[in-house]
């Protein structure tokens, strides 16, 4: 089962996942939501690959470096940390509720979609 963590709270999942190197937040959200609503990295390193590019682009993604996985709503960055967790990756979560609760409860300055 794959673990799960509220914009909210991602800053504390953040403090402690970096025991086991600088978390990445990978947005697998497509082009043009990028353009509509993006985030800044700070107190991770941000990587945007499409949910559908993510078999082919695996070896960008280092297996032992923590990855929270955001979507729109949760769903596809749920896809995409499961098939994480099935391919040796062991410090994956969802952030729920995606960039859509980003925007609510992080960064209002991100616009909804």
């Amino acid at each position: 089962m794959i673990s799960e963590v509220s914009p909210a709270h991602l800053s504390d999942w953040l403090l402690a996942a970096r025991v086991h190197g600088e978390p990445v937040l990978l947005d697998v959200r497509e082009p043009l939501e990028l353009q509509t609503a993006s985030i800044q990295p700070g107190e991770f390193a941000l990587l945007t690959i499409p949910m559908g590019e993510i078999p082919a682009r695996l070896a960008e993604l280092d297996p032992a470096q923590p990855v929270a996985c955001l979507c729109h709503h949760g769903a596809r960055s749920l896809r995409v940390a499961t098939f994480l967790a099935q391919n040796g990756f062991e410090h994956v979560v969802n952030i729920t509720g995606g960039i859509d609760a980003w925007s609510l409860e992080r960064d209002t300055a991100v616009p909804r979609y």
